[in-house]
């Protein structure tokens, strides 16, 4: 089915829309797989936050000019799926990366964030980012454990005092 000019600008304006706001992207060969997996990989990818659009290759270049995306543009041939994590910049790695294990036909071909073209193979270190909360966490450790030792330190002459004449104790009622 062809699509008239405003219906080509509708899909640019959507792709444009959520490439803007994206934290990642990542455009992977569908080929060969069917239109089942294809629900599937959608299904994976609502859950993860991530945006997933079969477009075709001219209106996804001009989809991203003008966003951090650009670099993608001479990288968008043949028939290709395009992802974009909304919530974290590891989602859609995460999503294509997992899909992959179980499905070999799909293969990434270009992966992107903030505005750097990445090496297909780059997209398990983009996978393994963490997330929002993770990183929070991570941060919170690293913070809480100077404190945490400091504490030790001050509690330890008291604690060692106290296991000092526990020991005199015991070793009076012994004798």
């Amino acid at each position: 089915m062809a699509l008239n000019r405003d219906q080509k600008q509708a899909i640019i304006d959507e792709v444009a829309e959520v490439a803007a706001k994206a934290y990642s992207a990542v455009g992977a060969e569908y080929a060969g797989l069917s239109a089942a997996q294809m629900t599937a990989l959608r299904a994976q990818a609502r859950a993860g936050g991530v945006y997933v659009r079969v477009v075709k290759n001219t209106l996804a270049r001009r989809a991203v000019q003008g966003t951090e995306f650009e670099c993608m543009q001479e990288a968008l041939t043949g028939p290709l799926v395009l992802a974009f994590s909304q919530e974290d910049p590891g989602a859609a790695a995460r999503v294509i990366q997992a899909f992959a294990k179980d499905n070999a036909k799909l293969v990434t071909k270009v992966v992107s964030i903030g505005g750097k073209l990445l090496d297909a193979k780059e997209l398990d270190r983009l996978a393994k980012m963490p997330t929002k909360e993770q990183a929070i966490a991570m941060l919170m450790g690293v913070m809480k454990a100077p404190i945490q030792k400091f504490v030790r330190t001050l509690a330890e002459p008291h604690a060692k005092l106290a296991r000092t004449i526990a020991a005199v104790r015991d070793q009076k009622q012994a004798a």
